[in-house]
């Protein structure tokens, strides 16, 4: 059952209070997100909302693309599955796995095929998920096991839907052309409000002009970045977002940046209402995840829009003979105003799993020149 509002909503909040207060009455956004998102049993990934799913009337907040159909997973495993081979490994890791749908759609086509690896492990936080994981993965039970935490030392071929986008950021201003960092403080009534300090920090490109402007940085997803390049030895890691190259993230006209809310399939700006009760996102800088994974040693393999890399992966041919709403969901992975051009897949490896092999998502359209 999922969890009522109040019972959420108003401990949290007592929550980040108590934290603006430790921190001196100023709290980074970064870190208001995290306890908005993963603060356990209270954060929006930590209690037990619906969260995944087609309409409101299912108490879903959104759709992400296993959702809308299983020819996502079923199309990306033909990836996986080169992967594996080219790179000698016999192991899935899948960070974030949601409602456990893409691990399914993967492991329902590989075991398909033939090509089911030894053992799929879903790096995962949220208890409420794991539940709903492992009943959607029944099927595969003694192949599929559960952690909170990575390995010092890891192999295998690594998938990241939608996980970057969630992870914590920290929030930059330009205002009358000084450079401020944007948290959370608590106003004259207690209230949790914006509160602005000015900083040191500055977006990685220089933003041309003198008006206001609001983005966002991501350390969090570098870290992230180079973590897996500390501890991936062997393998591939996939990794799929909505987002952007560098120069088009901090575009002179990009002035409003790019964090969003969700919340029974509307979105909307102010991630302060409603805290623990809806999502909050920023869309994915793949140039500065590019650069940390790259300077931690892994190396590019691949990145281009989802439409591209499913097309390339034989969307196409695994869609023959879908249904009518089948075919109608395949489009809106690969249209262009839909998930097809504001998705894009990034590809990492190791060194020596990167030599004598070209990912198939990657055969026609690379844009690895454009990061």
């Amino acid at each position: 059952m999922a969890t009522e509002p109040e019972s959420v909503a108003s401990p949290l909040l007592a929550r980040v209070a108590q934290a603006i207060e430790h921190a001196g009455g100023w709290l980074p956004f970064d870190r208001f997100m995290t306890l908005a998102l993963y603060e356990p049993g209270l954060g929006y990934y930590a209690n037990d909302s619906a969260k995944f799913g087609h309409l409101p009337r299912d108490g879903s907040d959104f759709v992400t693309a296993p959702e809308l159909t299983p020819l996502f997973g079923h199309t990306l495993a033909r990836q996986v599955a080169q992967a594996l081979a080219a790179t000698g490994t016999d192991e899935v890791w899948e960070f974030g796995a949601g409602s456990g749908a893409l691990a399914r759609q993967v492991l329902d086509a590989l075991t398909v095929q033939g090509q089911a690896p030894a053992r799929y492990t879903i790096v995962d936080l949220s208890g409420s998920l794991r539940e709903r994981q492992r009943a959607n993965l029944a099927a595969h039970e003694g192949r599929v096991h559960w952690v909170d935490a990575l390995p010092e030392r890891m192999s295998g071929v690594v998938l990241g839907n939608e996980v970057l986008d969630a992870m914590p950021v920290q929030l930059l201003v330009r205002l009358a052309g000084v450079w401020h960092e944007r948290g959370v403080a608590r106003d004259a009534e207690g209230r949790i409000a914006w509160s602005d300090r000015a900083t040191a920090l500055r977006p990685p490109l220089e933003v041309p002009g003198d008006h206001d402007y609001l983005t966002e940085i991501h350390p969090q997803g570098e870290a992230f970045a180079r973590t897996l390049a500390d501890r991936l030895e062997r393998g591939a890691a996939f990794l799929l977002d909505y987002g952007f190259p560098e120069a088009e993230y901090y575009h002179p006209q990009r002035a409003m940046g790019t964090l969003m809310c969700h919340r029974g399939h509307r979105s909307d700006g102010n991630p302060l209402v409603d805290v623990g009760l809806k999502d909050i996102t920023a869309h994915v800088n793949f140039t500065g995840v590019a650069l940390a994974a790259q300077d931690a040693g892994l190396d590019v393999i691949g990145y281009t829009s989802q439409g591209r890399f499913l097309l390339n992966c034989g969307l196409l041919e695994r869609a023959h003979g879908a249904d009518v709403r089948q075919n109608a969901m395949m489009q809106k992975l690969l249209n262009e105003h839909e998930m097809g051009e504001l998705f894009k897949v990034l590809a990492l490896a190791p060194a020596a799993s990167a030599e004598g092999w070209v990912p198939l998502g990657f055969a026609a359209g690379d844009r690895s020149h454009r990061l």
